[in-house]
């Protein structure tokens, strides 16, 4: 069945045209896929990104690259679709009432009526013990760290309602896998893979912020808190400070990793990964408009190519 506007049913407002849960998924298993917001896949692309990044981080301060870990990449690669998945179901669950006050998310499977809050939660479990399983291939403390990041995942719905800062606790779960991929990799967490997920951090905050400025006007009215709404006009000068941040953090990330050890030739190259974001990340700042929400809709889907331009920098200083 397909709406009025010729669009199959269900389909949330702001899902990609076309997409394959419209065009190919079984019908019963559309609204939970929804659910995980695999019509829009922008956000599984934001959780592994810092995973790839901090797997390849690892293999270049230790300069050993092992079978296990292209299954380190490839978990992380179903872990993030699997976890963004529960971590949608759960905000899912958690804003259905504000969600059903905002244009853009009144559409979304719970407040529309295509799930129920108990079918949520079975799904939202079924995603979560899939993810389990494939974190415990991993060494014991990428295993703790999985685990502790739950913690960030459960808070994150609520932060919009006490804090204008709900990007900060975006940052902190959604970069979490940079420590866990280098720690997957080297056996232990290092300074390298905290200043690279801090790096992280400010990116969400650069990103997330522009993608906040689509819904400001209705957050304004039901009280929701973002970043978008505290900066305001001024939202252009705080971006410029979270991209010089990130870049800032990237290099000494890599500085950090390369240094002592890895040839001068390794290091330079490695480098160029953070001046592709903060190249990226200006792009994004010359073309913006915050006052219009397809402009902002836009530049956020941009960032999973700001996020995989580091990737090719620090797989070829590997072999350097």
């Amino acid at each position: 069945m397909a709406t009025k506007q010729g669009m199959p049913e269900g389909t949330v407002a702001d899902a990609y045209s076309g997409n394959w849960v419209d065009r190919h998924a079984p019908a019963r298993l559309r609204p939970f896929l929804r659910l995980s917001r695999a019509d829009r896949p922008i956000g599984t692309w934001l959780l592994l990104l810092p995973c790839w990044w901090g797997l390849l981080l690892g293999m270049g301060q230790t300069g050993t690259m092992r079978l296990h870990d292209l299954w380190i990449a490839v978990g992380c690669a179903i872990g993030a679709f699997l976890m963004r998945g529960a971590g949608c179901t759960w905000n899912d669950i958690t804003d259905r009432h504000i969600d059903g006050s905002v244009a853009r998310t009144r559409s979304r499977p719970i407040p529309s009526g295509q799930v129920t809050v108990a079918q949520a939660m079975a799904w939202l479990v079924i995603q979560s013990l899939v993810a389990f399983f494939i974190l415990i291939s991993f060494n014991t403390a990428a295993i703790i760290l999985g685990i502790v990041a739950l913690a960030p995942v459960a808070i994150y719905p609520f932060a919009k309602r006490f804090t204008w800062w709900p990007q900060v606790f975006l940052g902190i779960a959604f970069n979490w896998g940079a420590l866990l991929a280098y720690t997957a990799h080297t056996g232990s967490l290092g300074w390298p893979a905290v200043a690279l997920y801090f790096a992280g951090g400010s990116w969400t905050l650069f990103y997330d912020t522009i993608y906040a400025h689509q819904d400001k006007e209705d957050d304004a009215l039901i009280g929701v808190k973002s970043t978008a709404r505290l900066f305001g006009a001024a939202t252009p000068r705080f971006l410029l400070g979270f991209l010089v941040l990130t870049v800032t953090l990237m290099m000494l990330a890599v500085v950090l990793a390369y240094l002592p050890g890895r040839s001068t030739l390794a290091l330079i190259v490695a480098l160029a990964a953070p001046w592709a974001v903060g190249w990226h990340m200006s792009w994004q700042m010359r073309v913006l408009d915050i006052d219009d929400p397809d402009t902002c809709l836009r530049l956020f889907r941009s960032n999973r190519n700001a996020g995989l331009l580091p990737v090719p920098f620090l797989a070829a200083a590997l072999f350097l």
